[in-house]
């Protein structure tokens, strides 16, 4: 149920330039998300009456992902007064001017922070009547972090940031985590008296502690026992750090759901990515975007699947696939190679190097070894033979393939498409098919074989080649240089 009396404002606008990247720092991703995703989801799991994202550095770019994240959330643009401080202030500007109620301020660049934790700082906001809840965790080394600044008494008095700080508050292992819940009628009045005389030249929005406690006003600082939770993300160390802490909590969390994951350390499964019941995951596994894989079925080792539906029971080792299906009972693998829109059927077979693209392989047909199967429908119970390949490009356009139920193909054989094989027709070795072949027929093009006896004597002389067919005829070459025998 949406909270008519929520807000969320996502700070989003930093240039991020310790990434060294083009990309903007909120797009980079973590478990297959952007991390702005993922701060969106959390902003959206507390149902608020409206979300805005704060956007300037590459802002398009950023708009743009951030509307197909969520086509709800609110765009601010920032301006040039820099600072945390002013992000909230055009955030807020954007939303209704009736809205009053509890404005939540969190970070796009801080991706692991769950709905649970952040709920639990707005209850507590609202328990106490604050005009400030912050959320705040110890760090043994707190380098680049703002302090939190207490009182004999433990109450909050200030913020202070890392370049600001005095000797005796760098010592200070309580940081500021950057989430905020704040009275919106409050932070509205007081944004306007934050300046910018420190050593950033910014507007920080931390000054507002400062502004609130001259106030009078209720400040709480509320601690986080997991710091992974509040982590920023600054830096690619960083990003992969909290990559390695995220995928490890995802495979906990699996592997409590009744999925076997053989090596941890090596194995990558991403944020959209469903598993059934024992599932078996070997080593070298990366199962990535909207990956679903059914109960019962083993994965790997070294296999990648992105956006793939496996069904119950299948098998599937070293492996590359993407956008496709394999049913129940099916195996695939090893070292196949599955292009988008790929779909194996029940108990179907595709084997050591195969490639199949925009392919349907039927319930019970099988692909065992060295072909290419592109553009081509095969029906069920057919047994494609080894090193088929299907001709589906004249060069200017794709053409496709069909056979149908029963087929038995022989090895080496080239379907050229557009071409039919019909229901229960075979196809001899090193078949050429260029015309449609009917049900039940069998299809052949090879000429007779021809035996040229001495050719490699007589046109290969001197070779090892020759000398090993002269020992099989029991000949030796003294015997043929006083036979005259050509060398």
């Amino acid at each position: 149920m949406t909270r008519s009396d929520l807000a969320v404002v996502i700070l989003a606008a930093g240039q991020g330039t310790r990434m060294r990247s083009r990309l903007p720092k909120v797009l980079h991703t973590l478990g297959g998300v952007p991390l702005i995703g993922h701060v969106l989801r959390t902003a959206a799991e507390l149902e608020p009456a409206h979300t805005v994202t704060v956007v300037r550095h590459q802002r398009d770019r950023v708009e743009e992902a951030v509307r197909e994240l969520d086509p709800n959330t609110l765009i601010a643009d920032q301006d040039e007064i820099a600072g945390t401080g002013r992000a909230l202030e055009v955030g807020l500007a954007v939303l209704p001017d009736h809205f009053e109620g509890v404005v939540v301020v969190l970070s796009g660049d801080v991706p692991l922070l769950d709905s649970p934790t952040v709920s639990r700082l707005v209850a507590e906001h609202r328990a106490a009547q604050n005009q400030l809840t912050l959320l705040s965790a110890s760090y043994a080394d707190p380098t680049g972090f703002g302090r939190i600044v207490r009182d004999s008494e433990g109450a909050v008095r200030a913020i202070v940031e890392q370049k600001d700080a005095s000797e005796d508050e760098l010592r200070i292992h309580e940081i500021n985590a950057g989430v905020y819940a704040f009275d919106a009628a409050t932070i509205r009045r007081l944004l306007g008296g934050i300046g910018t005389d420190n050593s950033q030249g910014e507007k920080y929005l931390t000054d507002a502690v400062r502004l609130i406690t001259i106030e009078g006003g209720r400040i709480e600082a509320v601690q986080v026992t997991d710091p992974w939770l509040v982590q920023g993300i600054n830096d690619r160390v960083q990003l992969s750090d909290a990559a390695t802490e995220y995928n490890r909590r995802l495979i906990e969390d699996w592997q409590r759901r009744g999925v076997t994951v053989h090596d941890a350390a090596s194995t990558t499964i991403e944020r959209d990515v469903t598993l059934g019941q024992d599932v078996e995951l070997l080593p070298g596994t990366q199962l990535r975007g909207a990956t679903s894989i059914a109960d019962g079925a083993i994965i790997g080792p070294d296999t990648t699947l992105v956006d793939c539906e496996v069904g119950e029971d299948a098998v599937v080792k070293r492996t590359d696939a993407t956008l496709s299906v394999i049913g129940a009972r099916a195996t695939v693998g090893p070292w196949s190679y599955l292009r988008p829109n790929s779909i194996v059927g029940e108990d179907g077979k595709v084997g050591t190097f195969v490639e199949t693209k925009n392919a349907t392989i039927g319930r019970g047909s099988k692909v065992p070894h060295l072909s290419y199967i592109g553009d081509t429908t095969v029906g069920e119970e057919s047994n494609v033979g080894a090193g088929t390949i299907t001709a589906n490009y004249d060069g200017v356009n794709k053409h496709r393939t069909t056979v149908g139920d029963h087929v038995r193909s022989g090895s080496h054989n080239v379907f050229v498409a557009p071409v039919t094989i019909g229901d229960g027709a075979y196809t001899g070795a090193g078949t050429v098919v260029r015309k449609d072949v009917p049900a039940g027929a069998l299809a052949i093009n090879v000429a007779p074989q021809r035996n040229i006896e001495g050719w490699v004597a007589t046109n290969r002389a001197g070779t090892a080649a020759a000398d090993a067919a002269a020992r099989a005829a029991g000949v030796t070459s003294h015997e043929e240089e006083e036979n005259g025998t050509p060398q």
